[in-house]
């Protein structure tokens, strides 16, 4: 689906759902708000993740604007935590459930629990898979997404625009590329790893990209729980085994901000500086820290996806199931769980480099000039 169809597909589902406008990324915390809609119980996987954080306070704000009682729960990427969080929102007679997996085949016992209390359930931007008992999927065109981090990458090396055309004076490289992948029990690693390497690897075939560690699998890029420090790891031992040699790498494919800074990490301990050396690295999610980095150069990219827009899609499709009205979405085709083809609102992403900062994350109240050091 193109970006221009999701982005006025985006537009529309937030005049149909009506829902209040919620406030930017701001601190906030879990538990039961306060409403007379009835409860509805939201999942979310942890908060060492900013964007976690940003993702529970805009649900939470968009369903408590319609009147709701929300509880709303952090699982700290422990998988029976999330489970028992869930079981427990059941006994206290949530209506509805929205949930972000940590690991979205785990979820099929509790998940069957809530049907057959006729609770609709949400996928939160993380496909739930193995199970029939989720209604509806909100989240981004993860594919889209791919193939934005793949051409932030290439923009950055000078070989295309950020919508992937060809540059005019493209230099003929090759250029020297390492790939990060997000966890495998994310259902979203793997079409944001296809997408990128739709992009990438007709490159990698004619020798203008070349990956000197060879890893070119998502088994192999694949970083658990999308954790920084894991990825730090894993660049410092590609940088000693491939770069001993004086090569440098050009540009790191990752697929999140969390993972960037971890790569950013292993550069700067091994001698690399800000300045023409310094790899091109894309990213994802625009958290504070990594747009705080591309404003001083040492991350390339991110891709922003507006959080505050996908709380409302979500909460939308909750409420709509509730009152047994027509649930809006734009995707039936794309997302199988293994059992079903469930039911999708795909958002449009948006690249972010130095130039459109401002543009993308602060004109559009995501972020204050003073957030990011403007």
């Amino acid at each position: 689906m193109k970006t221009k169809k999701l982005a006025l597909a985006t537009i529309t589902a937030g005049a149909m759902l009506a829902l209040a406008a919620c406030s930017g990324p701001a601190g906030g915390g879990s538990g039961d708000g306060s409403g007379d809609g009835g409860l509805i119980g939201v999942a979310m996987p942890t908060k060492s993740s900013e964007r976690w954080i940003q993702d529970g306070d805009a649900v939470k704000a968009a369903l408590e604007a319609e009147g709701y009682s929300v509880d709303l729960q952090y699982a700290e990427d422990d998988i029976p935590t999330q489970v028992s969080q869930i079981e427990n929102m059941i006994t206290k007679g949530a209506e509805a459930l929205i949930i972000a997996s940590i690991d979205g085949t785990t979820l099929s016992e509790v998940l069957q629990t809530a049907a057959d209390s006729d609770i609709p359930v949400i996928a939160y931007d993380r496909l739930i898979k193995g199970t029939e008992n989720v209604d509806y999927y909100a989240t981004f065109d993860n594919f889209l997404v791919g193939q934005q981090q793949a051409w932030t990458v290439l923009n950055g090396l000078g070989l295309t625009d950020l919508e992937g055309n060809p540059a005019a004076d493209a230099p003929e490289g090759p250029f020297n590329i390492e790939l990060f992948a997000g966890s495998l029990d994310d259902n979203n690693a793997f079409f944001f790893w296809n997408g990128a390497m739709d992009v990438l690897q007709p490159l990698i075939d004619d020798g203008t990209l070349v990956v000197k560690s060879g890893q070119t699998a998502i088994e192999q890029a694949a970083t658990l729980r999308w954790d920084g420090e894991t990825a730090q790891s894993r660049m410092e031992d590609l940088l000693t085994a491939n770069y001993s040699d004086g090569s440098k790498v050009d540009a790191v494919l990752s697929p999140y901000d969390g993972i960037s800074r971890g790569i950013i990490s292993a550069l700067t301990d091994a001698g690399y500086s800000v300045g023409d050396e310094w790899p091109i690295i894309s990213g994802q999610d625009a958290e504070v820290d990594s747009v705080k980095a591309i404003l001083s150069g040492e991350q390339f990219a991110t891709i922003f996806k507006d959080t505050r827009e996908l709380a409302k899609v979500a909460a939308g499709m909750a409420i709509s199931v509730l009152n047994d009205e027509e649930v809006e979405v734009n995707d039936t085709d794309t997302y199988d769980n293994d059992v079903k083809v469930v039911p999708s609102y795909l958002l449009a992403p948006v690249p972010v480099v130095k130039d459109n900062v401002k543009e993308a994350l602060v004109d559009t109240g995501y972020w204050t000039a003073e957030d990011l050091g403007l």
